[in-house]
């Protein structure tokens, strides 16, 4: 008989599966794969916050470009270091942080401010050259940064290699791109440094040709026109580069200036004073625009206070440079400036202290005075003396005639006048005939004194018509009642 086998109701034997197992092996190796992927980093765990994402370099650089068209320069220099931190080897953002960085040393006071920044400007745009060796713009820009370097008050025996290397480098430049406005523009540049005027003349109105819109090609040029003495030219020309770059206040600050040595020169009463009037204008508009940004610039209110000066308004004059001093408390540059401020006005009394702290330094307390006393709520500065050097001889000179002028037997200044005689000569200053005269003047004023002879009469020391070196000085902002240009 045949039986059926029983059917496994209860307890059915396993069977092996392949499919089966080959699924059970890809879960395995996937939840392994998450493990570590968790453990590396590469897979976030569930609930975790993603990243901020990051800022591109162009979008700093395009931020950099708005600050300077403002006349931010000091924003427009952190937005470029910014873009840099995201791409330290773009050539172009190198070369346009150091070109923004010169601009910015023509707002500067001091001969220090300036050759820091432009050291600064020196060392990206030689990162600049590293990294684009070919670039016709890399080089012209090197070529526009080693011109402003090569000044012997910034670079002293270095200056004129300098400005060799700066011909070279722009000649490079053209080669590269003969087309290239900017190298155009800053080849021109270089050549007025160079007193070679004819051949600026000729790359300056080919940059003109092809540069209309751009501040560098106007803004050199008017430099040009300065040069040759055409200043009502250059005044349109400064007005141009302002249409383009409306709040770049160094322009306002050339533009007056040059209204300024036109109400100088001029010897029509009623003209001299216009011309003077449109220099305060520019000179206001320079501060205002400041005042806008926020930016705490002295310079327009020191330009405002020569151009008083120059009136014979003293009071209006040293109210500027007070105020001044309240943006920058601790600058020896000013103090100097109120000193010879004091001097023309003969507050001898004045400013002798306001010198000392030009040329020696002086403490907190002695700043306070220096400035012709603190508000309620300031509490003074200390101040680091200036180094002899060409921008600061006249403070040292004017020191001595001071203290010459208010030395008497029983109140006799003359060995702190001689000693400061004495550093000036070691300096080598007195080759110039001025400082010379200036010096031997009052040697013969402390030998009366020492003698016990008084003199009848106080002499004011000779100032020289602009107290700053070079054809352009840094400008000022004006105060009410009374109211009140950076150069390379």
């Amino acid at each position: 008989m045949n039986v059926n086998p029983r059917q496994p109701i209860f307890n059915k034997r396993p069977e092996n599966n392949v499919y089966r197992i080959f699924i059970y092996l890809l879960i395995m190796m996937a939840g392994v794969w998450v493990y570590m992927g968790v453990g590396n980093g590469t897979i976030k765990r569930p609930g975790e916050l993603t990243p901020t994402p990051t800022r591109a370099a162009q979008s700093y650089s395009s931020e950099g470009d708005a600050h300077f068209t403002s006349g931010a320069l000091d924003a427009a220099i952190a937005s470029y270091q910014k873009a840099l931190e995201m791409d330290p080897n773009n050539a172009e953002i190198w070369a346009t942080l150091a070109r923004i960085q010169t601009y910015n040393s023509s707002l500067k006071i001091t001969v220090e401010e300036r050759r820091a920044i432009l050291a600064d400007a020196m060392t990206s745009v030689d990162k600049a050259a590293a990294l684009a060796p070919d670039d016709s713009t890399v080089a012209a820009t090197r070529a526009f940064v080693l011109d402003w370097n090569a000044s012997p008050s910034i670079t002293g025996d270095r200056a004129a290699g300098l400005l060799v290397e700066a011909e070279q480098e722009a000649v490079h430049a053209l080669k590269l791109d003969n087309a290239n406005t900017l190298a155009l523009a800053y080849y021109a540049e270089i050549l007025i440094d160079q007193q070679r005027i004819a051949q600026a003349e000729q790359n300056i109105l080919k940059a003109l040709e092809q540069g209309q819109g751009l501040m560098d090609v106007h803004r050199v040029y008017a430099y040009l026109l300065e040069t040759q003495g055409q200043y009502n030219q250059a005044i349109e020309e400064y007005g141009r580069a302002i249409e383009i770059t409306p709040n770049l206040t160094l322009l306002y600050m050339r533009a007056g200036a040059n209204y300024r040595t036109l109400a100088f020169n001029s010897t029509i009463k009623e003209q001299r004073q216009a011309l003077y009037d449109n220099s305060l204008s520019f000179f206001d508009m320079a501060a205002k625009i400041n005042e806008m940004l926020g930016v705490k610039d002295p310079g327009p209110y020191i330009s405002i206070s020569k151009t008083y000066s120059q009136l014979g308004e003293f009071y209006a004059a040293g109210r500027n440079v007070q105020k001044a001093l309240e943006f920058d408390p601790a600058n020896p540059d000013i103090y100097g400036q109120l000193g010879i401020v004091f001097t023309r006005s003969r507050n001898f009394e004045g400013a002798i202290p306001a010198l000392k702290c030009a040329i020696d330094g002086c403490t907190a307390v002695e700043s306070c005075d220096a400035r012709g006393g603190c508000g309620k709520n300031e509490t003074g500065n200390e101040v680091k003396g200036m180094e002899l050097s060409p921008s600061s001889v006249v403070y040292y000179y004017s020191y001595v005639s001071n203290l010459a002028a208010l030395s008497r037997p029983k109140n006799n200044m003359c060995p702190e006048a001689r000693k400061v005689i004495d550093r000036i000569r070691k300096g080598g200053y007195d080759s110039d005939t001025v400082v010379a005269a200036i010096l031997k003047e009052n040697e013969n004023i402390c030998a009366l004194v020492g003698s016990g002879i008084i003199r009848s009469s106080l002499t004011a020391t000779p100032m020289p018509a602009d107290l700053t070196p070079g054809a352009a000085t840094p400008t000022p902002s004006p105060t009410p009642a009374p109211t009140n240009t950076p150069a390379k």
